[in-house]
This record gives C-alpha cells, sequence and structure tokens, in this order.
C-alpha cells in the first residue's frame, strides 16, 4: 500500500508547490483592485482580466521591455551555443592533462557563484557596464558551464568513425564539426537553449547590477522599476497580470521543447 502511496504523496505535494502559486498570480491578475489590495486564494467577485493586462501593457511600458529582453537574451543563448559546442567537441575528443584540467574549469562555474562586484568592476574597466553587450557577456560566461557539461558528455557518445570517414573524404574540420557534430546533438542544444532562455528571460539580479534600468531594462528589471516607484502602489492586481504577460513566451517554449529537455538532460549526463 505504501509503495503506492508514496509516488501519489510526492506527485500531491509538488502539485500544491507548484499549483499554488501558480493559482494565487492567476486569480489576483483577475480582480479589480478592491478584491487585490490582500491577495488570497479565492475567486474575484467580479472578473476583469482583460482590463488589468490592457492596463499592465500599457502602464509597464511592455512592449520596451520585451524587446529590450530579447536584445539580450538572444545572442546570449547564440553565443553560447556556438561556444559551448565548439568547446565541448574539444573537450570530448582529446585527451590530456591539460585538456582534463580547462575541462575542469570551464565547468567550475556549475558550483561557484558569479562575483556580482568583481563583475561590475570589470565591466566598468571595459566600458561594458550599463550596456547590452555587457549584460550579454554576463549572462553567456554565467550559462556556459552548464552547456559545456552537457554537450561534452553527449558528444563523447557519438562514434569517432563517423568523423574519421568524413576527413577520409577530404572534410575540413569546420566542416565535420557543422555537417556532422551539430546536427547529431541537436537534443542538447535544445535543452541548453530552453535552460538558458528561462534563466536570462526572468532575471532581474544581475540585470540590476549590470543594465542599471532605463531604457535598456529587461521585462523583470521594468517590473521592478514601476513597482517601486509606486506606480503599482497596492496594485497587485496590475503586478501579477504584468507576471503572466511576461511569462508567457517562456511558458511556450517550454510546452514545445519539454521532450528536448529531457532527452537532452539524460544523454548528456548518462551516457
Amino acid at each position: 500500500m505504501w509503495r503506492y502511496g508514496r509516488p501519489a504523496l510526492v506527485l500531491l505535494l509538488a502539485g500544491l508547490a507548484v499549483g499554488v502559486p501558480l493559482w494565487l498570480v492567476a486569480v489576483t491578475s483577475a480582480k479589480p483592485q478592491a478584491e487585490s489590495i490582500e491577495p488570497n486564494l479565492d475567486l474575484p467577485d467580479r472578473w476583469q482580466p482583460g482590463a488589468n493586462y490592457e492596463d499592465a501593457v500599457s502602464q509597464g511600458e511592455m512592449l520596451r521591455g520585451f524587446v529590450n529582453s530579447l536584445l539580450v537574451v538572444v545572442p546570449s543563448v547564440l553565443l553560447v551555443l556556438l561556444l559551448g559546442a565548439g568547446a565541448a567537441w574539444v573537450f570530448a575528443r582529446r585527451r590530456s592533462r591539460l585538456v582534463s584540467a580547462a575541462y575542469a574549469l570551464c565547468i567550475s562555474g556549475l558550483l561557484l557563484p558569479p562575483a556580482v562586484i568583481t563583475i561590475v568592476m570589470e565591466l566598468r574597466q571595459l566600458g561594458l557596464a550599463n550596456t547590452r553587450p555587457g549584460m550579454i557577456a554576463v549572462y553567456t560566461g554565467m550559462y556556459l558551464s552548464t552547456s559545456i557539461f552537457f554537450m561534452t558528455g553527449f558528444i563523447r557518445a557519438i562514434p569517432m568513425e563517423l568523423e574519421e570517414a568524413a576527413r577520409m573524404d577530404g572534410a575540413s574540420q569546420a566542416r565535420i564539426f557543422a555537417r556532422i557534430v551539430l546536427p547529431l546533438v541537436r537534443p542538447v542544444i535544445a535543452t541548453a537553449t530552453i535552460m538558458v532562455m528561462l534563466y536570462a528571460w526572468s532575471d532581474v539580479f544581475y540585470a540590476f547590477f549590470v543594465l542599471g534600468g532605463g531604457d535598456r531594462a529587461t521585462l523583470p528589471l521594468n517590473l521592478y522599476q514601476v513597482a517601486s516607484a509606486q506606480l503599482y502602489l497596492n496594485n497587485w492586481h496590475l503586478v501579477f497580470a504584468y507576471v503572466v504577460v511576461m511569462s508567457l513566451p517562456m511558458v511556450a517554449v517550454f510546452l514545445v521543447g519539454q521532450r528536448k529537455i529531457v532527452s537532452g538532460i539524460t544523454s548528456g549526463a548518462v551516457k
């Protein structure tokens, strides 16, 4: 009996941990201001989601924040994938103490948290503080370790004979990488893409120190700014409506690529 009860209990607890906050955000975003002053799990007496979402988009300048987020997240993802795949190919195919030491150094980012003060000081010295290129560099450095870790394990499982046959046919290293390696690592590339997008899209901590706000504010940072400026004071229905709209792109990305996440993680870590 307990053998079947434990999985059900775990699923129930996980469902409550995830479902209760989601329900609170969803129902509060549909309430009028008078009912949302003290957020709770009750259904609204009067539903007005359309008006709330419209006010959140217009007053919160979400369109500008959405464009800023894209200008930062998309280049970061592309750099993480390109640099991660290239480095992982080298680490997976070459055997030496120097390569092993370099691999250990690259994946150390999985355990060591970034030093925010040091990052900001370095960006100021390079003239990249409060700029999008500086934010792109920070995200690339932060998530490159994860990309290298998963891709290296996956590439090691690819038979060397495929690459050797291409070399015998006269293919260059760049052609082998583009035509053989990259197509075969598509599952783990999809995993890295979704993971980096989810983390970078919702980041407000590093964006606050690197971008500093203003016209370059991303969606989470823009929400922080308008909330701290008392634009949304006691307007929890607008805050939660902003959160819902901001989360929709990443929810869509996750739903489309959730199978790739599982296959990429298991292939890269287990193989």
